[in-house]
């Protein structure tokens, strides 16, 4: 992508913390990094645990850090218990706060708290309730949808067709566990996407489970 804003940004002269760089650590996992370079649009699925979100916001954070890109966008859906985001209590960001927070804690993971604070007042890294994108054009950013397994296939084409100028789009899940009534747009979404180009798709396994090695065993027992 071709850096086309922010030209007086200045150059970071100091580094409160060092900037971690995610590391890949199966083969699966480097695959997942590949396809994040090559592609526009990439679908990612796996158990939790297996590093969807970790890697998705470790690029981001990178891409963000160095000027690559303007904003980091994320999102996913509220609607995961059967309550609407307008029936949940208090005001629009206490009501996304518990949703998101994994993906912020990934991001002040590779940032570090004085560049992730930085970044976040500067309305560099942005947290957007799926339900009230729509309408947005989001130009020369990295768009992570995460927990993708609870929308329908209209809300990830909504999602996807948010996209703007110089951006890419994330999207993760577990297609084997969805809170919704109905079937999971992510299945559908990717098989019918699956050829296109400029789409990659990502599937990792429990093999690729690094948060710590039991957690592979457990869900396989669990589900064999």
């Amino acid at each position: 992508m071709k850096k086309k804003y922010n030209k007086t940004t200045p150059k970071k002269t100091t580094t409160p913390q060092q900037l971690k760089i995610v590391k890949p650590k199966t083969e699966n996992q480097e695959n997942y990094i590949r396809l994040i370079a090559e592609n526009d649009i990439v679908f990612c699925t796996g158990p939790s645990g297996c590093g969807k979100s970790y890697i998705a916001s470790g690029i981001a954070a990178q891409k963000l850090h160095y000027d690559d890109i303007e904003t980091i966008i994320v999102t996913r859906p509220l609607v995961c218990t059967g309550k609407e985001i307008g029936s949940l209590p208090g005001e629009l960001n206490e009501k996304i706060a518990p949703y998101l927070m994994p993906m912020q804690e990934n991001l002040k993971h590779f940032l570090g708290r004085a560049y992730y604070g930085e970044y976040f007042n500067s309305r560099r890294i942005k947290y957007l309730p799926l339900e009230v994108m729509r309408g947005s054009t989001f130009n020369h950013s990295y768009m992570i949808l995460d927990e993708a397994q609870n929308c329908n296939m209209e809300q990830i084409k909504m999602f996807i067709t948010r996209m703007g100028e110089g951006s890419k789009v994330l999207i993760n899940g577990d297609i084997r566990q969805t809170d919704l009534k109905s079937q999971s747009g992510l299945a559908k979404c990717i098989e019918k996407l699956y050829n296109v180009d400029g789409v990659g798709m990502s599937e990792l396994t429990t093999q690729d489970i690094q948060r710590n090695g039991i957690l592979g065993r457990v869900l396989n027992a669990l589900e064999n």
